[in-house]
């Protein structure tokens, strides 16, 4: 009987806005044609944000989405790990706007290669357990700023006042508490963000490797 072929998880991790998600879906979308959709996934720790629609649209805004906390990481680590035991999962949809889940899942199948970004994975000891490779996005904070702010004003259409009050109160801060510590736990740091070419034909080499 042929033994099912390895899932190798690849978690790509950093600051908000440092070019995780860049990163991630153009090393996703430039595999694709080559590994197929049995080959290749990704999953967005965003996603697993916890439901809060029991709470009123006020207290969802006061959320601190940078806390390790405001994620459902259990459920991530129970779906990764199913994923690397050849089942499939139904992934969360978050509503950016709404600030909690909707009613909709999304179903992944398990793949040769998972990739996983987000920016806390590597800040939790049982979601490190399940990646195999683990990737940091080395911004610097300026540049995430700047970044975020165009993002959020355009793609989630908040206010500047907004984004940069969240920002002061808890996304820097949770940054030094809890992000940039995690660097400590990366196998390769990555600078320049998410068009590093060099960065992204590597991994791309490796993942052909793990593919064969």
């Amino acid at each position: 009987m042929t033994q099912p072929s390895k899932t190798t998880v690849i978690a790509i991790a950093g600051a908000s806005a440092s070019g995780k998600s860049l990163f991630a879906e153009t090393i996703y979308n430039e595999l694709l044609p080559e590994l197929g959709k049995d080959g290749i996934s990704i999953i967005k720790e965003d996603a697993y944000y916890r439901d809060q629609s029991h709470l009123t649209m006020d207290e969802r805004i006061q959320t601190n989405y940078d806390h390790p906390k405001a994620f459902e990481h259990e459920l991530l680590s129970e779906h990764l790990t199913a994923l690397i035991n050849q089942q499939h999962v139904n992934c969360p949809v978050y509503c950016y706007k709404t600030h909690t889940r909707t009613q909709e899942t999304v179903k992944v199948k398990s793949t040769k290669i998972i990739l996983v970004e987000g920016i806390l994975l590597l800040s939790n000891p049982q979601l490190r357990d399940c990646f195999d490779i683990k990737v940091y996005m080395d911004t610097p904070l300026d540049i995430c700023l700047i970044r975020r702010i165009e993002r959020d004003t355009l793609e989630r259409e908040r206010s500047l006042i907004s984004i940069t009050t969240q920002y002061l109160s808890t996304v820097r801060p949770m940054y030094y508490q809890f992000i940039e510590p995690s660097k400590a736990w990366a196998d390769i740091v990555i600078t320049r963000g998410g068009k590093n070419r060099m960065a992204i034909e590597v991994l791309k080499a490796k993942i052909r490797q793990l593919s064969q």
